[in-house]
């Protein structure tokens, strides 16, 4: 598929998404993984509210119809139907008549950006509000009586996620995680699942896997943690990297997030592709203020995780507000984050310990078809010169990427090489 098709089929999907009022629980994730699912054939998991995973419990389901508030002139605002960002995520059911000065105890403005409105949740403790601009708030009359109205739904149900295994020709796996919990916002939400959507799609068109590939959709922290008590220990055995998706569809820059262990794999594929990329990046080091990277990198578990972001969480002001919309976004930049990562997976096929079986002074390589008849001028030096690299560090102890390094060049540099090489039984 073409960059700018691309572009076009993630927009559609983004426009479908977006208008889903999402949480840690309830219908909209149910509607969003069932989306998703039109592109990434996912099984569905179910975990029960009241369920104790780890140190944390899975908390009631939240549900939302209608919520609203009229004011003293009888004009409606903060109306679900136009944002739902209005409304505080797992706000209880209310329907009553109050002051201005009662309704202040539950608005929530951001008055460092008075044209936005926050984003705000109280997963776990039972109340209610409404978000709305500095502005606004700052319009309304003091005088009189509001009518709070939010028809919820705050009841024992069920936490969903989506889980896709693409096999390989091993049991090694990689993984790739992302959220599915924010309501309608663009970069910190949807560019994450839409991103990872598309690239599982690029990668099952790979032939020959060697890796297992693992595709996680869920709600951010509670989702993940739920996640890990079911399948922990497998991936302790068998993950040998992975990323979180978040952040990805703003214009800005790419940023690699390090896993927490020194060196893993996930951190040297993606620095490594990134040095030679020809992309601006910034690579910075594994804190907790992040994603779902603390769950997989906690002490228990210290999963060789990192994540591929454009412009991180917080660094950005319409983080967690309105203005994370459509028009922050950019469907290049997403497509540009897949082909990174896809980037990111042709270095993990292609790395391995190759050995050469011709140990002993260099192999003949023209009755292989692998050296030129005669070597003039117009000869690709370099492209010959990349062979002999390989072969001469082909010892059965140092893998490609470090092959690559010494000559200071991308591994992807040495695809066809390999492939020569092992059609030829060099390898």
């Amino acid at each position: 598929m073409r960059s700018l098709e691309l572009e076009k089929e993630i927009e559609s999907y983004f426009d479908r998404l977006w208008p889903i009022c999402r949480s840690l629980t309830g219908q909209g994730v149910r509607d969003t993984l069932d989306i998703l699912s039109e592109i990434v054939p996912m099984e569905r998991y179910r975990v029960a509210s009241g369920t104790k995973v780890f140190d944390w419990t899975v908390p009631k389901e939240w549900n939302i119809r209608e919520a609203y508030i009229t004011t003293p002139d009888g004009q409606r605002i903060c109306d679900l139907k136009e944002n739902n960002l209005h409304v505080i995520s797992y706000s209880t059911s209310v329907d009553q008549e109050i002051s201005y000065e009662e309704l202040s105890k539950h608005v929530r403005t951001l008055p460092s950006m008075p044209k936005a409105i926050p984003y705000v949740t109280s997963y776990y403790r039972e109340t209610w509000g409404f978000c709305m601009s500095e502005e606004q708030w700052q319009s309304l009359p003091k005088e009189g009586s509001y009518r709070v109205y939010i028809d919820s739904d705050l009841e024992p149900g069920h936490l969903d996620y989506g889980e896709c295994v693409l096999p390989g020709s091993t049991d090694r796996e990689i993984l790739f995680s992302t959220y599915v919990c924010h309501p309608s916002m663009a970069n910190n939400e949807l560019s994450g699942p839409l991103v990872q959507a598309f690239l599982y799609q690029k990668i099952a068109e790979m032939p020959n896997r060697k890796y297992t590939y693992r595709f996680v959709f869920a709600p951010e922290t509670i989702g993940i943690i739920a996640y890990l008590d079911r399948v922990g220990g497998q991936l302790l055995e068998k993950l040998d990297a992975g990323y979180v998706l978040t952040c990805v569809g703003d214009r800005g820059d790419l940023t690699f997030k390090r896993s927490k262990r020194d060196d893993c794999l996930a951190t040297r594929v993606a620095e490594h592709v990134l040095r030679y990329s020809g992309k601006k990046h910034e690579v910075i080091d594994f804190a907790v203020g992040g994603s779902d990277e603390r769950q997989y990198c906690s002490p228990g578990f210290n999963l060789p995780v990192g994540s591929l972001m454009r412009t991180p969480y917080q660094r950005y002001k319409e983080y967690h507000t309105s203005f994370d919309n459509k028009d922050f976004i950019s469907f290049e930049h997403m497509v540009d984050t897949i082909n990174t990562y896809v980037d990111f997976v042709e270095v993990l096929e292609l790395n391995d310990k190759y050995r050469n079986e011709v140990q002993f002074c260099e192999p003949q390589l023209g009755p292989r078809g692998l050296y030129p008849d005669s070597v003039d001028p117009d000869t690709d030096r370099e492209n010959l010169h990349n062979l002999l690299h390989f072969l001469s560090f082909a010892d059965g102890k140092t893998d490609l990427i470090e092959i690559a390094e010494r000559r200071k060049t991308s591994a992807l540099k040495f695809k066809e090489h390999v492939a020569n090489c092992r059609a030829k039984g060099l390898i």
